[in-house]
């Protein structure tokens, strides 16, 4: 994720690759969709599937991805109150770009 709005608007113009990049470019955004992927998660699956992240850098990630359409926040009607979060349309098209990294990482790294 670029840092600034110059920057994202400098490199990002009209480049789909980048604008991609930018969306889902490191590596905690790339493992909170590749868990989503699977099943709808709580906070806490997350945090245990991201262990050693820090809470901070959780939210921020999610916030982002909530804003951006890629994840959806449902609070749920139970007790005590429970947040889920579970990928939107755009963030279910992710899919292919997650399993060829997969693949690449298995096959070369």
């Amino acid at each position: 994720m670029l840092r600034t709005k110059n920057q994202e608007k400098k490199i990002c113009g009209a480049c789909p690759i980048a604008k991609t990049a930018n969306l889902v470019g490191d590596t905690f955004t790339l493992l909170i969709i590749r868990d989503l992927l699977i099943m709808p998660k709580r906070f806490s699956d997350l945090q245990s599937s991201l262990s050693g992240v820090s809470t901070r850098t959780i939210v921020k990630k999610l916030k982002h991805l909530e804003s951006q359409g890629i994840i959806k926040r449902t609070a749920l009607n139970k007790k005590p109150p429970r947040v889920e979060y579970t990928l939107t349309k755009n963030g279910k098209a992710l899919y292919k770009i997650i399993e060829s990294m997969k693949e690449y990482g298995g096959k070369y790294l």
